[in-house]
């Protein structure tokens, strides 16, 4: 059984228990932990009583200082709009897009605030830099569906596409193929057409395939996309003689488009953003990569 005894060196007790030759001391655990021991259970305590901390299943304790983080964010929301609608932001409201473009100074802040909010609501889709991505347009190339007049540009922002506004803009594109409007060889043939108008189809193509895509094309597709495949603005139509495509332009890509059709999807954001904002956006999105519609 293990005695204690004094060690001769330290002259404290030992616990009595001995590992080859060495004895452990019972040395007492310093003060200064069992100080901020103390404090750090203090600490807890006081911060469970004052703060929100417990769960409570459906709700939480509030704490004494009733502070709600949510409270916090939305009252820094809240400061964070309230400085955009500083001065300048008042000048912009009353400023037409043709004068608000040409005041540099007017400019420089819509484009430093426009990111951020551009980042916060179109990023998601359009990606941080406007670039787009499979089935979201690129904002920078200029290839608009709509137009790129700023006020053209406020209204696809306030009104949406295919959205749930009453005046959305509506744009659809027919499934050839599964609605049986198009055979597997004609849509082959005008599939090739197609990427043909924008040199990315091989210049090995069967031009007796082009030149049935021709016709094909001028039956089912001009109506919308135009004889000249540059689009119509009218119907949201994308120019197809362009090297900029919404859901890619590789050959599955363009079948799948022609045989299955698409129907793009954008909020309208004429219900979430206050009229500064939206005016902002479209001045940010049409200054981005140059300003020529």
């Amino acid at each position: 059984m293990a005695t204690e005894k004094l060690d001769p060196v330290t002259g404290r007790t030992t616990t009595g228990h001995e590992w080859n030759g060495i004895e452990e001391l019972n040395t007492p655990v310093p003060r200064v932990v069992l100080f901020f021991l103390a404090a750090g259970i203090l600490f807890a305590i006081g911060y469970w009583l004052l703060m929100p901390a417990w769960p409570l299943g459906w709700t939480y304790t509030k704490g004494l200082l009733g502070i709600d983080q949510r409270n916090v964010v939305t009252r820094q929301v809240e400061e964070a709009a309230a400085e955009r609608n500083a001065a300048w932001a008042e000048k912009l409201t009353a400023t037409s897009y043709s004068e608000a473009l040409g005041d540099e100074a007017l400019m420089h802040h819509v484009r430093e605030t426009g990111r951020t909010l551009f980042a916060d609501n179109c990023a998601a889709c359009h990606g941080i830099n406007a670039t787009g991505g499979p089935g979201f347009p690129n904002l920078a190339a200029k290839s608009w569906l709509w137009g790129g007049e700023p006020e053209t540009i406020e209204e696809t922002v306030r009104l949406g596409i295919n959205s749930t506004n009453d005046d959305t803009r509506v744009s659809q594109m027919p499934a050839f193929g599964r609605d049986g409007i198009l055979s597997r060889d004609q849509i082959g043939s005008v599939v090739a057409y197609v990427r043909s108008l924008s040199g990315e189809a091989s210049s090995g193509v069967d031009e007796a395939a082009l030149s049935s895509g021709r016709e094909v094309f001028a039956a089912n597709c001009a109506s919308c996309h135009g004889e000249d495949a540059k689009g119509n603005r009218e119907f949201g139509a994308p120019d197809l003689t362009d090297s900029h495509w919404i859901y890619g332009g590789n050959l599955q890509t363009v079948y799948s488009t022609v045989y299955g059709g698409r129907q793009g999807h954008m909020p309208n954001w004429g219900g979430r953003l206050p009229p500064t904002d939206l005016k902002i956006l479209t001045l940010y999105v049409y200054s981005l990569g140059g300003v020529t519609p």
